[in-house]
């Protein structure tokens, strides 16, 4: 399933409600920033940049700890962009959905021997509940909110949604609530609690999980290429993996078929380049 992409559809979709929960702000006009940055892309399918005022709201889902490069390194590369490109202050949540031991998920910042940059970090798990519940956009969170009792806080979360009155609205909401209760709750009780119709009915469910499935995809093309590459030439530099992970499905294929012919690493180069 696509969480961090159900997570990016509410936040382009309710950014009012996020910047509320955020930034502790009403704002009257907020502008969704689509993820055109300079250069070549980190990883643009799970971040959202809100445009508030004088300042860059940057939204960074992660469900694993776990990245290349590090998230701490990602999120000053990111700022270094954004602030090149908007000339306003950045600020960054790093919102981490299923609970972890991992260092990763308790780190605020990045430090080296010349560089210190602070981000905000928020593990949902530990989150109060009480303020995804009184916003529609944020619903969906609620379900992996603190709780003595998961399964009355996910039909206290159906409850809250079967009252949205707009039905595309309240489809929508459904669907994102049903994709990121499966990292909590099994796939039975989701939907005995929530109205499965709503979830196969609406248009937004269907584009994400073919986001999803094309995500599954390039994966596992990136997999083997990097690994095919790896064995040819030993580690790749980081560089040459984040232009490696920005090609489409399409273009890891053909390089998957084309590197079979590199002999040394410049010719790898020469193929990006």
């Amino acid at each position: 399933m696509s969480y961090d992409n159900a997570c990016k559809y509410l936040a382009e979709r309710f950014p009012a409600d996020f910047t509320r929960w955020l930034l502790g702000i009403e704002a009257t006009r907020v502008r969704v920033l689509k993820t055109e940055l300079d250069l070549e892309p980190i990883r643009a399918d799970s971040v959202s940049f809100l445009r508030v005022g004088d300042r860059i709201l940057h939204l960074e889902f992660e469900t694993d700890p776990y990245s290349n490069p590090p998230i701490p390194f990602r999120m000053l590369d990111y700022s270094v962009r954004l602030k090149r490109k908007y000339r306003r202050d950045v600020e960054q949540f790093v919102i981490f959905l299923q609970e972890s031991s991992n260092e990763i998920a308790f780190t605020t910042e990045y430090r080296d021997r010349t560089t210190t940059h602070r981000y905000n970090v928020i593990r949902l798990w530990e989150e109060d509940p009480a303020i995804f519940l009184d916003n529609p956009g944020l619903l969906p969170l609620a379900v992996l909110a603190r709780s003595d009792s998961p399964q009355a806080l996910l039909e206290q979360v159906a409850e809250r949604v079967d009252r949205i009155e707009n039905s595309d609205r309240r489809q929508g909401v459904a669907a994102c609530t049903g994709i990121l209760a499966g990292l909590r709750f099994d796939r039975d009780l989701i939907r005995s609690i929530l109205r499965a119709d709503f979830m196969r009915e609406s248009v937004i469910y269907q584009d994400i999980l073919q986001e999803g499935r094309q995500e599954g995809k390039k994966e596992e093309a990136l997999l083997l290429v990097t690994r095919q590459l790896e064995w040819k030439f030993g580690e790749i530099t980081p560089v040459l993996l984040e232009k490696i992970r920005s090609l489409s499905i399409q273009d890891l294929e053909n390089l998957g078929v084309d590197l079979l012919g590199f002999s040394e690493l410049a010719d790898l180069e020469a193929w990006l380049g």
